[in-house]
């Protein structure tokens, strides 16, 4: 079937990364955000292993690059600013600790939709309202009252997916808190930040600062330990009373990055989490990137996992005939050990920055076989198939894309 309709739910980095591949393979896209325009700035997001083969094969890796936030390293540090560690951008080959493609969120978000907004209807500042699947097709209705009906429908509306409750069930069903709180803000650079990120921990609290190609300005990065996480995550002055009394008495430059909270333009704090979910599908809608399988911005792992299962969600489903059944099967199939390896990853990272209890289990060996193993994994541990015979608009019809993975 050509033409096919398909309705994107988020238009962050999952919603236009699978817009370019279901228009590559001839789909008709339409792409709906609840924001009323594309939201800037953010953490940064990184792209290692098989990710940045899909960045090449989107054809984008120029663009990715140039607008990367050009990161030497990271170092670790005492409450005294002296450096404990230190990290460099191009250790593993680029995918080390700091990744050699490491961008904002939004600046990712921002080349996403510059490659696909001539061939993708964009509809902000609206959502899905109501929704109804047959054998055949889905009834939507959307919140400003129009009412379409698609092929399919894709939920990549991230960790507080509205799409995945309004299926699949309750979001307490499948979201997994991990006993930890991030928050994230841009800070004039008043901290003499210069290509390295610099990060301080004690007793399970964090504050860190992340250079951007903007000098003079850096992202402020804090975390801290909470079992129980009850705060609106759209009641951004609550949530800067938390952090503010969350964070008393950390020490290094934390109350002067604090100092900032009222005049950033773009404040971020929300739960660590995991989605756990047994399918990703149900008939004729499918979930991608956070919305199916946040493992947390503690795995480091999230963008390329978004970036590698729209890749292979489009492309299951072209080679399937766009029949929703064998097409979520096939995507379900090759993308759920890669997703469970960097969840567990994103598990034990957040592990590590807990405070030992006298009795606590033996630390991880992370040199062992089994770690590099996992690693391995969750860097490259989905292989992407050509889709040969599948037509591409941007190759001649029936040429399968070249492949730029390394022999």
């Amino acid at each position: 079937m050509s033409g096919i309709r398909v309705l994107v739910a988020g238009a962050s980095i999952a919603g236009p990364a699978l817009a370019h591949w279901l228009c590559r393979w001839g789909a008709e896209v339409t792409v709906v955000e609840r924001a009323p325009e594309l939201r800037p700035g953010g953490q940064a997001v990184d792209a290692r292993g098989v990710a940045k083969d899909v960045i090449q094969r989107m054809g984008l890796d120029a663009a990715v690059r140039a607008a990367c936030t050009d990161t030497a390293g990271a170092h670790t540090v005492d409450a005294d600013g002296n450096v404990l560690e230190t990290y460099r951008a191009d250790d593993n080959d680029g995918d080390g600790y700091i990744s050699e493609i490491e961008i904002l969120r939004g600046d990712l978000s921002q080349v996403l939709y510059d490659d696909t907004h001539d061939g993708v209807e964009y509809i902000f500042a609206d959502r899905i309202a109501e929704l109804t699947q047959d054998a055949d097709g889905v009834d939507v209705t959307f919140a400003g009252g129009d009412r379409r009906r698609f092929e399919l429908v894709i939920g990549a509306d991230g960790l507080h997916s509205a799409l995945r409750t309004m299926v699949f069930g309750p979001h307490e069903q499948f979201v997994r808190h991990l006993g930890l709180v991030l928050s994230f803000y841009t800070v004039p650079n008043e901290f003499g930040l210069d290509r390295w990120l610099i990060d301080y921990q004690d007793a399970g609290r964090s504050a860190g600062l992340r250079p951007i190609r903007d000098t003079t300005r850096a992202i402020a990065m804090l975390s801290f330990p909470a079992a129980d996480f009850d705060v609106d995550y759209r009641d951004i002055e609550a949530q800067k009373r938390l952090l503010r009394e969350r964070m008393v008495g950390l020490g290094w430059l934390t109350s002067d990055i604090l100092a900032h909270l009222d005049d950033t333009p773009d404040f971020y704090l929300d739960q660590v989490a995991q989605v756990v979910m047994d399918r990703w599908s149900s008939g004729r809608v499918g979930l991608l990137g956070d919305a199916a399988f946040s493992a947390s911005p503690m795995s480091g792992a999230g963008t390329g996992m978004a970036l590698v299962g729209a890749y292979v969600l489009a492309g299951e489903l072209a080679a399937a005939g766009w029949d929703p059944e064998a097409g979520f099967a096939g995507y379900e199939q090759r993308m759920r050990s890669f997703v469970e390896a960097n969840q567990e990853i994103g598990r034990l990272h957040v592990h590590s920055r807990e405070v030992p209890e006298p009795d606590a289990q033996p630390e991880i060996d992370y040199e062992s076989e089994w770690f590099t193993e996992l690693i391995q994994r969750a860097i490259n541990g989905v292989e992407l198939p050509d889709y040969d015979g599948v037509p591409d608009s941007a190759t001649p019809a029936g040429s399968p894309i070249a492949s730029s993975a390394k022999p």
